[in-house]
Protein backbone atom coordinates (compact mmCIF):
# COMPACT_ATOMS: atom_id res chain seq x y z
CA UNK A 1 0.00 0.00 0.00
CA UNK A 2 1.45 3.15 -0.79
CA UNK A 3 1.15 6.81 0.71
CA UNK A 4 -1.44 8.17 -1.51
CA UNK A 5 -3.93 5.20 -0.81
CA UNK A 6 -3.05 5.58 2.88
CA UNK A 7 -3.72 9.37 2.79
CA UNK A 8 -7.13 8.56 1.27
CA UNK A 9 -7.99 5.86 3.82
CA UNK A 10 -6.87 8.26 6.72
CA UNK A 11 -9.14 11.05 4.71
CA UNK A 12 -12.14 8.93 4.65
CA UNK A 13 -11.72 8.33 8.24
CA UNK A 14 -11.59 11.39 9.47
CA UNK A 15 -14.21 12.55 6.91
CA UNK A 16 -16.60 9.67 8.74
CA UNK A 17 -15.36 10.77 12.47
CA UNK A 18 -16.36 14.22 11.46
CA UNK A 19 -19.63 13.26 9.87
CA UNK A 20 -20.54 11.38 13.24
CA UNK A 21 -19.54 13.96 15.85
CA UNK A 22 -21.99 16.39 13.50
CA UNK A 23 -25.14 14.15 13.29
CA UNK A 24 -24.55 13.65 17.55
CA UNK A 25 -24.38 17.39 18.59
CA UNK A 26 -27.47 17.66 15.83
CA UNK A 27 -29.36 14.63 18.22
CA UNK A 28 -27.97 16.41 21.18
CA UNK A 29 -29.68 19.40 20.16
CA UNK A 30 -32.89 17.98 18.74
CA UNK A 31 -33.23 15.75 22.37
CA UNK A 32 -32.45 18.93 24.41
CA UNK A 33 -35.31 20.58 22.08
CA UNK A 34 -37.78 17.65 22.76
CA UNK A 35 -37.51 17.14 26.42
CA UNK A 36 -38.53 20.88 26.80
CA UNK A 37 -41.00 20.31 25.65
CA UNK A 38 -42.30 17.29 27.46
CA UNK A 39 -43.77 16.93 30.77
CA UNK A 40 -47.14 17.34 32.84
CA UNK A 41 -47.10 20.90 30.93
CA UNK A 42 -46.84 20.06 27.54
CA UNK A 43 -45.55 23.01 25.45
CA UNK A 44 -45.01 24.01 21.58
CA UNK A 45 -42.04 23.11 20.07
CA UNK A 46 -42.26 26.20 17.71
CA UNK A 47 -43.20 27.98 21.49
CA UNK A 48 -39.76 26.65 23.20
CA UNK A 49 -37.72 28.14 20.48
CA UNK A 50 -39.60 31.31 20.89
CA UNK A 51 -38.78 31.39 24.38
CA UNK A 52 -35.12 30.33 23.82
CA UNK A 53 -33.75 32.85 21.31
CA UNK A 54 -35.86 35.64 23.00
CA UNK A 55 -38.46 36.10 20.31
CA UNK A 56 -41.13 38.87 20.96
CA UNK A 57 -43.47 36.95 23.23
CA UNK A 58 -46.43 35.54 22.26
CA UNK A 59 -47.02 32.82 25.57
CA UNK A 60 -48.20 32.66 28.87
CA UNK A 61 -45.82 33.89 31.78
CA UNK A 62 -45.86 30.23 32.87
CA UNK A 63 -44.05 29.11 29.90
CA UNK A 64 -41.08 30.98 30.12
CA UNK A 65 -40.85 30.06 33.87
CA UNK A 66 -40.86 26.04 33.27
CA UNK A 67 -38.89 26.40 30.45
CA UNK A 68 -36.35 29.06 31.64
CA UNK A 69 -36.23 27.70 35.36
CA UNK A 70 -37.47 24.40 35.58
CA UNK A 71 -36.94 22.30 32.74
CA UNK A 72 -33.52 24.21 31.04
CA UNK A 73 -31.37 23.63 34.27
CA UNK A 74 -32.35 20.10 34.85
CA UNK A 75 -31.70 19.32 31.32
CA UNK A 76 -28.39 20.94 31.08
CA UNK A 77 -27.56 19.32 34.04
CA UNK A 78 -28.45 15.87 32.79
CA UNK A 79 -26.53 16.39 29.81
CA UNK A 80 -23.07 17.74 32.31
CA UNK A 81 -23.48 14.67 34.61
CA UNK A 82 -24.32 12.12 30.93
CA UNK A 83 -21.32 13.24 29.58
CA UNK A 84 -19.02 13.30 32.37
CA UNK A 85 -20.05 9.62 33.70
CA UNK A 86 -20.11 8.20 29.82
CA UNK A 87 -16.32 9.63 29.45
CA UNK A 88 -14.99 9.06 32.77
CA UNK A 89 -15.93 5.35 32.04
CA UNK A 90 -14.67 5.34 28.62
CA UNK A 91 -11.14 6.27 30.10
CA UNK A 92 -11.64 3.62 33.28
CA UNK A 93 -12.18 1.02 30.96
CA UNK A 94 -9.12 2.13 28.55
CA UNK A 95 -7.00 1.78 31.37
CA UNK A 96 -8.14 -1.09 33.01
CA UNK A 97 -8.38 -2.76 29.78
CA UNK A 98 -11.76 -3.64 31.38
CA UNK A 99 -15.21 -3.55 29.65
CA UNK A 100 -16.92 -3.93 33.03
CA UNK A 101 -14.54 -0.87 34.27
CA UNK A 102 -16.99 1.97 35.75
CA UNK A 103 -16.60 5.34 36.92
CA UNK A 104 -17.80 4.42 40.13
CA UNK A 105 -14.88 1.55 40.29
CA UNK A 106 -12.65 3.16 43.08
CA UNK A 107 -14.73 3.76 45.65
CA UNK A 108 -15.70 7.38 44.43
CA UNK A 109 -19.47 7.16 44.81
CA UNK A 110 -19.68 5.82 48.09
CA UNK A 111 -17.03 8.64 49.41
CA UNK A 112 -18.89 11.08 47.94
CA UNK A 113 -22.28 9.43 49.71
CA UNK A 114 -20.81 9.47 53.03
CA UNK A 115 -19.73 13.16 52.27
CA UNK A 116 -23.49 14.20 51.27
CA UNK A 117 -24.79 12.15 54.23
CA UNK A 118 -22.99 14.43 56.45
CA UNK A 119 -24.41 17.59 55.47
CA UNK A 120 -28.27 15.90 55.65
CA UNK A 121 -28.04 14.03 58.46
CA UNK A 122 -25.68 16.31 60.76
CA UNK A 123 -25.42 19.46 59.29
CA UNK A 124 -22.27 19.30 58.53
CA UNK A 125 -20.65 20.80 55.44
CA UNK A 126 -18.23 24.50 53.85
CA UNK A 127 -21.25 25.40 51.94
CA UNK A 128 -24.83 26.49 53.06
CA UNK A 129 -28.08 26.38 51.49
CA UNK A 130 -28.15 24.55 47.75
CA UNK A 131 -24.25 24.39 47.96
CA UNK A 132 -24.04 22.25 50.95
CA UNK A 133 -24.82 19.02 49.99
CA UNK A 134 -23.01 19.20 46.49
CA UNK A 135 -19.80 20.48 48.09
CA UNK A 136 -19.58 17.80 50.66
CA UNK A 137 -19.73 15.15 48.20
CA UNK A 138 -17.64 16.41 45.79
CA UNK A 139 -15.04 17.04 48.45
CA UNK A 140 -15.34 13.61 50.18
CA UNK A 141 -14.98 12.22 46.55
CA UNK A 142 -12.00 13.98 45.51
CA UNK A 143 -10.94 12.35 49.06
CA UNK A 144 -11.44 8.74 48.74
CA UNK A 145 -9.68 9.03 45.30
CA UNK A 146 -6.97 10.28 47.29
CA UNK A 147 -6.46 7.94 50.21
CA UNK A 148 -6.90 4.91 47.28
CA UNK A 149 -3.98 6.56 45.16
CA UNK A 150 -1.94 6.29 48.37
CA UNK A 151 -2.82 3.00 49.27
CA UNK A 152 -2.52 1.42 45.96
CA UNK A 153 1.00 3.31 44.87
CA UNK A 154 3.85 1.32 45.62
CA UNK A 155 7.92 2.51 44.91
CA UNK A 156 6.20 5.68 41.99
CA UNK A 157 4.40 3.19 40.40
CA UNK A 158 0.59 2.28 40.83
CA UNK A 159 -0.38 -1.05 39.43
CA UNK A 160 -4.15 -1.25 38.07
CA UNK A 161 -5.26 -4.68 40.48
CA UNK A 162 -4.07 -3.10 43.58
CA UNK A 163 -5.60 0.04 42.66
CA UNK A 164 -8.86 -1.90 41.83
CA UNK A 165 -8.57 -3.85 45.19
CA UNK A 166 -8.18 -0.47 47.30
CA UNK A 167 -11.13 1.24 45.50
CA UNK A 168 -12.76 -1.92 46.47
CA UNK A 169 -11.86 -1.53 49.95
CA UNK A 170 -11.84 1.96 50.80
CA UNK A 171 -15.85 1.96 49.30
CA UNK A 172 -16.98 -0.98 51.65
CA UNK A 173 -15.77 1.26 54.44
CA UNK A 174 -17.34 4.57 53.21
CA UNK A 175 -20.75 2.34 52.39
CA UNK A 176 -20.61 1.00 55.98
CA UNK A 177 -20.47 5.05 57.27
CA UNK A 178 -23.30 5.99 55.26
CA UNK A 179 -25.17 2.77 56.88
CA UNK A 180 -24.36 4.44 59.80
CA UNK A 181 -25.34 7.68 59.01
CA UNK A 182 -28.75 6.28 57.37
CA UNK A 183 -29.12 4.09 60.93
CA UNK A 184 -29.43 7.35 63.31
CA UNK A 185 -30.51 10.05 60.45
CA UNK A 186 -34.66 10.02 62.11
CA UNK A 187 -36.54 11.99 59.59
CA UNK A 188 -33.74 12.94 57.17
CA UNK A 189 -33.34 8.96 56.52
CA UNK A 190 -35.55 9.92 53.34
CA UNK A 191 -33.42 12.49 51.99
CA UNK A 192 -30.14 10.28 52.25
CA UNK A 193 -32.20 7.24 50.25
CA UNK A 194 -33.30 9.54 47.83
CA UNK A 195 -30.14 10.99 47.27
CA UNK A 196 -28.65 7.86 47.13
CA UNK A 197 -30.92 6.75 44.17
CA UNK A 198 -29.95 9.17 42.14
CA UNK A 199 -32.11 11.95 40.69
CA UNK A 200 -32.28 15.33 39.27
CA UNK A 201 -35.54 17.01 40.89
CA UNK A 202 -33.58 19.86 42.87
CA UNK A 203 -31.58 21.09 39.93
CA UNK A 204 -30.80 24.58 39.14
CA UNK A 205 -29.03 26.72 37.96
CA UNK A 206 -26.40 26.86 40.88
CA UNK A 207 -26.21 23.50 40.71
CA UNK A 208 -24.96 23.53 36.93
CA UNK A 209 -22.62 26.49 37.74
CA UNK A 210 -20.90 24.23 40.06
CA UNK A 211 -20.92 21.14 37.89
CA UNK A 212 -19.75 22.92 34.43
CA UNK A 213 -16.23 24.13 34.88
CA UNK A 214 -14.86 20.72 36.69
CA UNK A 215 -16.33 18.47 34.16
CA UNK A 216 -15.56 21.04 31.06
CA UNK A 217 -11.82 21.21 32.60
CA UNK A 218 -12.04 16.86 32.86
CA UNK A 219 -13.93 16.17 29.92
CA UNK A 220 -11.20 18.34 27.67
CA UNK A 221 -8.19 16.71 29.57
CA UNK A 222 -9.60 13.18 29.09
CA UNK A 223 -9.76 13.62 25.64
CA UNK A 224 -6.57 15.39 25.17
CA UNK A 225 -4.68 12.06 26.41
CA UNK A 226 -6.75 9.70 23.72
CA UNK A 227 -3.74 8.80 21.93
CA UNK A 228 -1.70 8.12 24.68
CA UNK A 229 -4.74 5.44 25.55
CA UNK A 230 -4.55 3.93 22.78
CA UNK A 231 -0.84 3.65 22.70
CA UNK A 232 -0.94 2.22 26.36
CA UNK A 233 -3.81 -0.25 24.66
CA UNK A 234 -1.27 -2.19 22.79
CA UNK A 235 0.67 -2.83 25.99
CA UNK A 236 2.72 -0.89 28.10
CA UNK A 237 6.23 -1.91 26.76
CA UNK A 238 5.04 -0.89 23.16
CA UNK A 239 3.90 2.79 25.09
CA UNK A 240 7.18 3.11 27.14
CA UNK A 241 9.02 2.77 23.80
CA UNK A 242 7.50 4.96 21.94
CA UNK A 243 8.31 7.80 25.01
CA UNK A 244 4.84 7.72 26.61
CA UNK A 245 5.38 8.26 30.50
CA UNK A 246 3.10 5.38 31.46
CA UNK A 247 2.73 6.16 35.29
CA UNK A 248 2.34 9.86 34.61
CA UNK A 249 -0.51 8.92 31.72
CA UNK A 250 -2.33 6.85 34.42
CA UNK A 251 -2.32 9.84 37.45
CA UNK A 252 -3.52 12.48 34.79
CA UNK A 253 -6.24 9.92 33.66
CA UNK A 254 -6.91 8.90 36.84
CA UNK A 255 -7.39 12.36 38.55
CA UNK A 256 -9.34 13.89 36.08
CA UNK A 257 -11.54 11.07 35.59
CA UNK A 258 -12.59 11.08 39.35
CA UNK A 259 -12.61 15.05 39.12
CA UNK A 260 -15.41 14.72 36.39
CA UNK A 261 -17.66 11.39 38.81
CA UNK A 262 -16.69 13.62 41.87
CA UNK A 263 -18.71 16.68 39.90
CA UNK A 264 -21.50 14.77 38.67
CA UNK A 265 -22.49 12.99 41.84
CA UNK A 266 -22.10 16.10 43.83
CA UNK A 267 -25.04 17.62 41.73
CA UNK A 268 -27.01 14.15 41.10
CA UNK A 269 -26.55 11.51 43.99
CA UNK A 270 -25.47 8.18 42.75
CA UNK A 271 -26.35 6.98 38.64
CA UNK A 272 -25.31 4.43 38.11
CA UNK A 273 -24.71 2.05 34.82
CA UNK A 274 -23.93 5.25 32.50
CA UNK A 275 -20.47 4.56 32.50
CA UNK A 276 -20.77 1.28 32.04
CA UNK A 277 -23.12 0.92 29.23
CA UNK A 278 -22.30 3.95 26.80
CA UNK A 279 -18.32 3.44 26.48
CA UNK A 280 -19.11 -0.16 25.47
CA UNK A 281 -22.27 0.39 23.17
CA UNK A 282 -19.91 2.77 21.16
CA UNK A 283 -17.31 0.67 21.03
CA UNK A 284 -18.80 -1.53 19.28
CA UNK A 285 -20.41 1.28 17.04
CA UNK A 286 -17.26 3.72 16.24
CA UNK A 287 -14.53 1.11 17.16
CA UNK A 288 -11.87 1.27 19.68
CA UNK A 289 -9.96 4.13 18.71
CA UNK A 290 -9.80 6.73 21.95
CA UNK A 291 -9.80 9.80 19.52
CA UNK A 292 -13.54 9.36 18.25
CA UNK A 293 -14.64 6.89 21.04
CA UNK A 294 -14.54 9.32 23.94
CA UNK A 295 -16.33 12.20 22.21
CA UNK A 296 -19.21 10.33 20.74
CA UNK A 297 -19.24 8.95 24.16
CA UNK A 298 -19.62 12.34 25.75
CA UNK A 299 -22.70 13.73 23.62
CA UNK A 300 -24.18 10.12 23.63
CA UNK A 301 -24.30 10.10 27.28
CA UNK A 302 -25.91 13.15 27.65
CA UNK A 303 -28.84 12.15 25.13
CA UNK A 304 -29.09 9.00 27.00
CA UNK A 305 -29.23 10.69 30.60
CA UNK A 306 -31.67 13.76 29.08
CA UNK A 307 -33.82 11.09 27.58
CA UNK A 308 -33.91 8.34 30.84
CA UNK A 309 -34.60 11.26 32.97
CA UNK A 310 -37.90 12.94 30.73
CA UNK A 311 -38.65 9.10 31.09
CA UNK A 312 -38.25 9.03 35.00
CA UNK A 313 -40.09 12.40 35.16
CA UNK A 314 -43.24 11.58 33.44
CA UNK A 315 -44.07 7.92 34.02
CA UNK A 316 -45.81 7.95 37.82
CA UNK A 317 -47.07 12.40 36.82
CA UNK A 318 -47.54 14.08 38.96
CA UNK A 319 -44.53 12.23 40.75
CA UNK A 320 -41.33 11.22 39.41
CA UNK A 321 -39.13 7.99 39.86
CA UNK A 322 -35.44 8.86 41.03
CA UNK A 323 -33.73 8.50 37.18
CA UNK A 324 -31.20 5.97 39.08
CA UNK A 325 -33.94 3.46 39.19
CA UNK A 326 -34.41 3.79 34.97
CA UNK A 327 -30.95 3.86 34.55
CA UNK A 328 -29.87 0.50 36.55
CA UNK A 329 -33.05 -1.08 35.16
CA UNK A 330 -31.27 -0.72 31.64
CA UNK A 331 -28.11 -1.28 32.97
CA UNK A 332 -28.66 -4.35 35.41
CA UNK A 333 -29.39 -6.59 32.34
CA UNK A 334 -26.32 -5.05 29.79
CA UNK A 335 -23.60 -6.03 32.92
CA UNK A 336 -25.05 -9.51 32.61
CA UNK A 337 -24.42 -9.68 29.27
CA UNK A 338 -20.95 -8.42 29.57
CA UNK A 339 -20.54 -10.84 32.56
CA UNK A 340 -21.72 -13.83 29.84
CA UNK A 341 -19.85 -12.50 27.04
CA UNK A 342 -16.51 -12.48 29.30
CA UNK A 343 -16.76 -15.95 30.31
CA UNK A 344 -17.52 -17.10 27.18
CA UNK A 345 -14.07 -15.67 25.87
CA UNK A 346 -12.05 -16.13 29.11
CA UNK A 347 -13.88 -19.57 30.28
CA UNK A 348 -14.29 -18.26 33.96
Amino acid sequence: MNESDMDVIHSKKHLRWSLTIICLILGLILTIIFALSIGPVDIPITTIFKILFRFPKSWPDSYGIIVMEVRLPRILLCALVGSALAVAGCAMQGLFKNPMASPYILGISSGAAFGASLAIVLGISIGTGVFAIPFMAFIFALVTIFIVYNIARAKGRVPMETLLLAGIAVGAFFTAQVSLMKYIAGEELRSIVLWLMGGFWASSWDKVAIAFPSILLGVGAIMFFSRDLNIMLTGEEHALDLGIKIESVKKIILIFASLVTAAAVAVSGIIGFVGLIIPHIMRIIVGPDHRILLPSSCLVGAIFLIWTDTLARTMIQPTELPVGIITASFGAPFFLYLLRKRKRITGW
